[in-house]
């Protein structure tokens, strides 16, 4: 999934550096809540999913990565 992730984000500062689970999970949680965003700009978790989830349905992943990435998404937003 690391590396779906990092087709995903090509551009994305300090993706390409991901290498375990647990960072891959940070870097969801920190996209999710929008952190490198300024706080009176923030979107919503709900609104930064339905961004992802957009995203990854539309990128040339396989069928398999994007129902995984999305899984991973939604179970990291729940929390």
């Amino acid at each position: 999934m690391i590396e779906a992730y990092k087709r995903l984000w090509p551009h994305r500062q300090g993706v390409q550096r991901i290498t375990t689970q647990d960072e891959l999970e940070t870097s969801i949680r920190v996209e999710l809540n929008d952190e490198l965003t300024h706080p009176r700009v923030r979107k919503s978790v709900e609104e930064k999913l339905e961004l992802a989830v957009e995203r990854i349905g539309e990128s040339g992943l396989t069928k398999e990565e994007k129902t995984q990435l999305i899984q991973l998404y939604k179970k990291l937003a729940a929390h």
